[in-house]
């Protein structure tokens, strides 16, 4: 009874909260699980997005080599003698008597309409081209991390679909035993009506029948939401169908001497984001260096409104060199060094982590190999056991507990050897996963 009880709590634990009461069913292979879940799945999506953002984002530094041109269109109106003044000269309309001291110190309400075409054009500004190549390391660092995102979701879809063909195994071994228990208890049944065993044996088999009954129930709830939870990684919609897989079987591994490669798409994400804090560094650097820039504005001036004449143009080229800007340009550049640094050393400890957890999960690896060689063997001799105790238990020769025992024990022992398969199955596809390359 205890063993029995202990299968069936495996049984559940195993299932790993995945479920089914579905009315239909759809075939779908794991590489298609893993096609679809790229291609829909939300995660993978939102990676996509920041990538364009932070394209977006090194597009606008564009501007350090392009014109800026601006358009405005000014109305003023002054009793000021000398911007009134100003007003003629601009609209070029100046006579004698506007020299009239009189005049000129009471000019009265002048007005000036002013059309204004401004550009500037960056010549050289080597603090805002390191900039822009920093821009570009991070546009970078987003394309890999997009990269590393569908890595991610595929060892997910793939674990996923693992646990969904667990819960159909998990059903399969739960059925087979329940017809066993059933047949035992028809056999229980026929002695006590012959007076050859007691009412507590029948009784202990019918406890057994309800206790299996009871976890296939769950079994056929964990299918549907195994089901589910792929879906949600595919990027569709759940609803009571649910998909079939193939059968659970060992995924032999082609490449056991995997290493860890510094083309890894999170690696070079890091290392890529160390490029963007050295750009960075450099760029504080450059701040103290002068900048050349040329500017120029063309203007049309009226004294009514939308009227556009007396065209004006200024030109002219600016050379500026900040000496001290009170220690800002290099408490700046101090900054962007430490977290140069910091994603240095982030980096390294990011390497030896990602080593550590391959040497893991071949360790792993090997661990479920061992188990499921154990248990395939434990599975041999629990049948065997069953099948001599059912030969006995027809001659009277052992009791009905050592009978639902044994069978009781195979069944652990099936349920023990899946999950030593799925296990496997879950951590070759994490293998993989550490040791992907870009």
């Amino acid at each position: 009874m205890k063993i029995m009880k202990t299968a069936i709590t495996l049984a559940s634990t195993i299932l790993l909260s995945i479920t089914v009461q579905a009315q239909n069913a759809q075939y779908i292979s794991a590489d298609e699980a893993v096609d679809i879940a790229i291609k829909n799945n939300d995660n993978i999506k939102i990676s996509e997005l920041d990538k364009k953002v932070s394209n977006a984002d090194y597009r606008q530094t564009d501007a350090i080599f392009l014109p800026q041109i601006s358009v405005g269109y000014t109305a003023l109106t002054t009793n000021n003698p000398l911007n009134a003044f100003g007003f003629l000269l601009q609209q070029e309309s100046v006579t004698a008597m506007d020299f009239d001291p009189a005049k000129l110190n009471n000019p009265g309400a002048s007005q000036n309409y002013s059309t204004q075409i401004e550009a500037k054009l960056p010549l050289l500004n080597m603090d805002m081209i390191y900039a822009r190549k920093g821009a570009k390391a991070n546009e970078e660092i987003y394309k890999y991390k997009a990269e590393r995102t569908k890595e991610y979701i595929e060892f997910e879809a793939r674990k996923a679909y693992t646990q969904l063909q667990m819960s159909y195994q998990a059903r399969h071994i739960l059925q087979k035993s329940l017809e066993d228990v059933k047949q035992i208890h028809q056999s229980v049944t026929n002695f006590y009506n012959q007076g050859l065993v007691q009412k507590s044996d029948v009784l202990n088999a019918q406890v057994q029948v309800n206790t299996i009954e009871t976890a296939l129930a769950k079994a056929e709830s964990n299918i549907q939401n195994a089901s589910d939870g792929l879906c949600l990684l595919m990027g569709l919609e759940t609803s009571r169908d649910v998909y079939t897989t193939d059968s659970l079987s060992q995924q032999v591994s082609l490449y056991q001497d995997r290493e860890l490669s510094s083309s890894r798409s999170d690696i070079m994400s890091l290392n890529k984001a160390v490029d963007a804090t050295n750009m960075m560094v450099k760029s504080s650097q450059m701040a103290f260096l002068p900048r050349i820039n040329a500017f120029g504005s063309y203007g049309l001036n009226d004294s009514k409104a939308f009227k556009f004449r007396n065209d004006s143009y200024l030109v002219g080229i600016n050379l500026s060199w900040t000496i001290f800007s009170g220690n800002q340009n290099r408490n700046k550049m101090k900054s962007t060094q430490f977290r140069r640094d910091k994603m240095q050393d982030e980096l390294n400890l990011h390497i030896k982590q990602s080593k550590l957890e391959l040497e893991k999960a071949k360790r792993d690896l090997n661990d479920s190999q061992i188990e499921i060689n154990k248990q395939q063997t434990s599975v041999k001799q629990a049948d065997e056991a069953l099948r001599i105790l059912a030969n006995r238990h027809r001659e009277g020769l052992v009791s009905t507990t050592d009978l639902l025992m044994a069978q009781a024990q195979l069944s652990q022992q099936e349920l023990l050897l899946s999950q030593a398969i799925m296990a496997y199955n879950i951590t070759e596809a994490y293998l993989q996963f550490l040791s992907e390359t870009e």
